[in-house]
């Protein structure tokens, strides 16, 4: 196995993506221009492209391999796992801090907490010192940090969701931002200045744009969710999660896809969350989901690469270890999925927000109780439906909660990125 070298740093990449790569949509455009036939551009159905970047990634790979046998045991575990804990949209929810109402507020919350979603991991070894947020009687880190600094912020009447107030500098000024995320410890919260740009610049696209309003950026999507991501991405630099690996223009857009899976998730699929193609989105791409799939034995490493990690090195942003563990993790988590719909295809039949009814567990009214209740006991009462989002979720979680016993097979690899 190679040894690490300096990888070569993250490319600035016009938005017609690298000269050597052949871009579908470029090439519908000159075949409409000189009268080929096909369909119109504007007829074509979104496509992120994520998954496409993530099979070559794994293709060309040198660093990072997946194990066949033990990804498809795990698609098998996952599977089981997710149907005994009932894990669907509405576990999203059941999160003591996420939000509970379903209207414009929540798409604003949502909007902001993806927007702010990256870099918790700290390099305090005193678990005491890390950086947390104080709420609720609890302290909380990682993720669940910002969300709680969040909701302190509007309990405390501090508009932190509002994009107007974002572009306010003599209201929402730094000293303000370092309130509503002040820690519990000493350790600040990790790249505070990266999170003030992202909300100044991201405040001034909704406000010039979209009439101040991430829900008119959802109404331009028209139900897609690919369109969505696609929309986020050339409309928000802070988005653009894209590289060059190999030479060729590779798209992870880990916090674009999380956003539209936050709103499936947080509306059931319905109303802000409603898109008719949200099996386009994929795994999101960050350091968790690596870490959980080494777990389970399908992320195989070099021992250069699995040393660095054991040894809490930095690995830099747009490197060939970073993008191989990102993209491999994608393309793994899919492969789980289809390995799932191929051994249980009755989840396609089942819906992603839970159970489909049979007559087999649906007595008729004159059976007995107890029938009914034999029945029960012989069929599950629900099928739930299963993609790369909700099992996402469930590794995400799952990995948590490892974490927390001290259970885990391997630290997460380290990446100081706003990607993720």
């Amino acid at each position: 196995m190679p040894s690490l070298e300096e990888p070569p740093a993250r490319s600035s990449l016009p938005d017609g993506g690298s000269d050597d790569e052949p871009d579908p949509e470029l090439l519908e455009l000159l075949r409409q221009h000189l009268g080929m036939g096909g369909k119109k551009y504007n007829d074509l159905p979104p496509e992120t492209r994520v998954l496409e970047g993530a099979q070559y990634i794994f293709d060309n790979a040198i660093d990072v391999a997946l194990s066949p046998a033990q990804t498809k045991e795990a698609a098998e575990t996952i599977w089981r796992l997710m149907q005994k804990k009932a894990y669907s949209t509405q576990t999203w929810s059941e999160h003591e801090l996420h939000p509970k109402t379903k209207d414009e507020s929540t798409v604003d919350f949502i909007f902001t907490m993806d927007l702010l979603n990256f870099s918790f991991w700290s390099e305090e070894k005193d678990q005491s010192k890390r950086f947390c947020i104080e709420y609720r009687g609890k302290r909380w880190t990682g993720y669940w940090s910002l969300v709680a600094a969040l909701q302190r912020a509007l309990e405390e009447g501090i508009p932190i969701t509002t994009p107007e107030f974002w572009i306010d500098e003599k209201e929402c000024t730094e000293e303000l931002l370092r309130h509503v995320f002040r820690s519990a410890t000493d350790e600040e919260i990790p790249l505070f200045q990266e999170r003030v740009q992202c909300l100044r610049e991201a405040g001034e696209v909704l406000c010039n744009e979209f009439g101040g309003s991430f829900v008119n950026c959802i109404d331009d999507a028209n139900f897609s969710a690919a369109g969505l991501v696609n929309l986020l991405t050339e409309n928000f630099v802070c988005f653009r999660d894209e590289t060059k690996f190999n030479g060729k223009r590779v798209r992870l857009y880990k916090r674009a896809q999380i956003l539209v899976a936050d709103l499936w998730a947080c509306f059931d699929g319905e109303d802000f969350g409603e898109f008719n193609d949200i099996d386009k989105i994929t795994m999101f791409a960050d350091y968790r989901i690596p870490q959980m799939l080494h777990q389970l034995g399908c992320l195989r490493l070099s021992p250069s690469l699995e040393s660095h990690i054991r040894d809490l090195k930095p690995i830099p942003a747009g490197s060939n270890w970073e993008i191989e563990l990102r993209g491999t993790s994608i393309w793994c988590v899919e492969l789980i999925k289809r390995e799932i719909e191929k051994r249980h295809p009755e989840v396609k039949t089942a819906g992603l927000q839970g159970l489909t009814a049979s007559e087999e567990n649906t007595p008729p009214d004159s059976e007995t109780e107890a029938q009914a209740t034999t029945k029960k006991e012989e069929k599950p009462q629900k099928t739930y439906g299963v993609n790369a989002i909700l099992i996402d979720f469930f590794l995400y979680d799952t990995m948590k909660n490892l974490e927390e016993e001290h259970n885990e097979s391997i630290p997460h690899h380290r990446t100081r990125s706003i990607w993720y």
